[in-house]
């Protein structure tokens, strides 16, 4: 009996595969980690379509021509939309009892097993592209859903629509500057942020390559890949998110900042954008600030109960400064906001510095820095303390002149909040003395030091109760005492998450109140090392205690608290 063939032998027979086409595919698969077909399909050696084909032969499957197949309203109903485009798959026919379904992967016995169990009938699968099973669901479920970035991608790239990437192109500026809201480029930016802010992405990023315009959404701090855009209209997609932001599209050399002010979903939002060239054309980075994850109270930022009084009790200061550190993008601007909006009343006044504006705050006093023209933050400091406030904002101590004209602002009576990009909170002190602050204006200004993070919270619709091996709690430093109260969940991974375990962020913080024995070691000069261990030993929570706290009490989990905070223990 002849041995059956896989689907790259059978590749290999009908002569569209060569041995070292195999060899280069499984290389690419394994360093990449990607599937054997996929491999094939990316080097563009065999198409898509050749290789389901193949698949389909291999395991004796039927394959399907998705491109004018009409299937009725009846069948479709049999799957509901969320789970056809959770899983790719889409309901063909009925044969009896047994619904034919249509998949990529005749492979995917878990998605099979669910179908059974959803639907109480038997599962026969025929094969089709992926490509082609996603326009088929965009098109079935088209009454439901209106126009997707992803079905108007590939309408993009069925049509050819061509725009030619030249500079300053007639095609170009014409499709970037159309006020018509039904041009195939104005559709696609406004599907693209629309999805963005759809999926809750902070920040949308548009990168041009050789062959390819990617697209990504970072969703909970995570990058996700969405589409390709078509590489032939590369240049007319960037032209018009410009012209959205009002900057120069002929200006291709140079970097450019911008923004723009949109409304989606009854939502007004802001978009700072930034661009840079690249090899391969422009890339451009938006930044989606939505005013509503602003208007967060104290409470809601997180802080255990202890903490939390502690903090309150540092804002009710009249004097002195309060800093908060950590990298970009992990909350601090939602903190500091938080904070002003609590001492927020007509009796106080409150003056910001910031570089740039991110959000508006009503009652408040915001300066935009605008270096170009030399209105930097110690100038700014400067004309700020012949307005008579009680607290100011300076967006982030940057440098010795900033961080002196804060200190000084803070000694004459004003309760000053900054930022600082350290790792921990200890770090803050010897940065301020590094940065050539004198070490008794540091420990006789500072009142307190928050650092922070952002771990993501387990999906609440498809957690699951877990129980972590012996290993992972030592690993995680968690004894049999505290496991034996604690609630330790996971998320499974379902279409409410992107199949992550994990929706939306919290923070975890790191609390350093300024008590006259770190008072002391600072002007002492004392080392990061030794003014952390004073502040633990004076009841200060770290960054990952307060992580392994919200893991015990089920909010998010060990394998997050590790990758966010454990860099950040030393």
């Amino acid at each position: 009996m002849a041995k059956k063939l896989s689907f790259v032998g059978i590749l290999q027979r009908k002569g569209l595969l060569s041995d070292a086409q195999i060899s280069e595919s499984q290389e690419m698969a394994q360093s990449t980690n990607i599937s054997l077909r996929e491999a094939i399909s990316r080097l563009g050696y065999v198409s898509s379509e050749e290789v389901t084909r193949a698949i389909a032969e291999e395991f004796s499957r039927e394959y399907l021509e998705l491109k004018n197949l009409v299937i009725p309203p009846a069948i479709i109903e049999l799957i509901p939309e969320s789970v056809a485009r959770e899983n790719l798959i889409l309901p063909y026919q009925l044969d009896g009892e047994t619904l034919r379904v249509i998949v990529s992967d005749p492979n995917d016995l878990e998605t099979f097993d669910k179908l059974r169990f959803i639907l109480h009938r038997p599962i026969d699968p025929v094969l089709a592209t992926r490509e082609a099973i996603q326009e088929a669901i965009n098109r079935h479920y088209q009454q439901n859903i209106g126009e997707s970035a992803d079905s108007m991608i590939q309408d993009m790239t069925d049509t050819k629509i061509d725009f030619t990437d030249t500079d300053a192109s007639s095609a170009t500026e014409a499709a970037a500057n159309s006020t018509d809201s039904d041009a195939p480029i104005v559709r696609l930016t406004q599907l693209i942020i629309e999805e963005a802010v759809q999926l809750r992405a902070s920040d949308i990023h548009i990168e041009p390559f050789e062959d390819r315009v990617r697209v990504r959404y970072r969703i909970d701090g995570i990058l996700v890949e969405r589409d390709n855009i078509p590489k032939r209209i590369q240049g007319s997609v960037l032209s018009r998110f410009k012209i959205l932001a009002r900057l120069d599209i002929a200006e291709r050399r140079r970097t450019q900042d911008g923004r723009i002010k949109l409304s989606v979903a009854n939502k007004e939002l802001d978009l700072r954008v930034s661009v840079i060239p690249t090899s391969h054309g422009q890339s451009i980075v938006m930044r989606i600030l939505d005013k509503d994850n602003i208007r967060v109270s104290l409470m809601q930022l997180g802080f255990a109960e202890r903490e939390y009084k502690k903090f309150v009790s540092l804002i009710r200061r009249p004097n002195g400064i309060i800093l908060v550190t950590g990298p970009t993008g992990s909350g601090k601007t939602t903190s500091l906001y938080a904070a002003l909006n609590d001492l927020n009343t007509p009796t106080r006044k409150i003056i910001t510095a910031e570089d740039p504006v991110e959000y508006y705050l009503p009652g408040i006093n915001q300066v935009e820095i605008k270096h170009s023209i030399g209105l930097d933050f110690a100038r700014v400091i400067r004309a700020m303390l012949r307005q008579a406030p009680n607290i100011i904002l300076v967006g982030e101590m940057r440098d010795l002149e900033t961080a002196q004209m804060g200190i000084q602002a803070s000694l004459t009576g004003h309760l000053v909040f900054s930022t600082l990009h350290t790792n921990d909170a200890p770090g803050a002190i010897t940065r301020l003395v590094d940065m050539g602050v004198p070490p008794y204006l540091v420990s006789s200004s500072v009142i307190g030091i928050m650092a922070q993070r952002l771990v993501r919270t387990i999906c609440p619709k498809c957690k699951k109760p877990y129980v972590p091996s012996e290993v992972e709690l030592h690993e995680a430093g968690i004894t049999n005492e505290q496991a034996a109260k604690a609630t330790f969940v996971k998320g499974k991974g379902c279409s409410h998450c992107n199949k992550s375990g994990y929706r939306g962020r919290m923070a975890i913080f790191e609390l350093l109140m300024m008590s006259p024995k770190i008072r002391e070691m600072t002007f002492k000069q004392a080392s990061t090392v030794d003014i952390r261990k004073a502040g633990i030993s004076e009841g200060m929570s770290t960054l990952y205690d307060d992580g392994i706290r919200k893991v015990l009490k089920g909010l998010t989990t060990i394998e997050e608290v590790m990758r966010v905070a454990r860099s950040a223990e030393g």
